[in-house]
């Protein structure tokens, strides 16, 4: 039987770069791009209301193991959401191409050892 269609909340974010995007969470699953592991973060997003496109954002499982170590403790699910969302925001923020008419285009983000320590400590703030 499939799955029966979920109610999408859209949200909307104005951005540093002058735009406003709607988008909503569409679904996460386990996912390797390359030699990179780990969960794959699946957004709509739109800067016009009419053209959508996806944005995937993988949160490398490296990265979290790494953090791990440090912290001395597992990441909680709703904090790697959490560390997922402020990826988007950012590209929000940082890149207007993401404006730009989709072209049936997917935008391809990452959370790696780079990033991610300045994502958990927007969090604690």
């Amino acid at each position: 039987m499939p799955r029966p269609e979920a109610a999408r909340r859209v949200k909307s974010y104005s951005a540093a770069t002058g735009y406003v995007f709607q988008y909503y969470f569409f679904e996460v699953e386990s996912a390797e791009r390359g030699a990179v592991r780990g969960n794959e973060y699946r957004y709509v997003v739109s800067a016009d209301r009419r053209a959508q496109f996806p944005v995937r954002i993988l949160v490398d499982a490296s990265a979290v193991a790494g953090w791990k170590q440090r912290a001395g403790r597992a990441l909680s699910g709703t904090e790697e959401y959490a560390v997922a969302k402020l990826r988007l925001f950012q590209a929000f923020d940082e890149d207007p191409s993401l404006a730009a008419s989709s072209g049936g285009r997917a935008a391809q983000l990452f959370v790696d050892e780079t990033n991610l320590d300045g994502f958990l400590a927007q969090l604690d703030a």
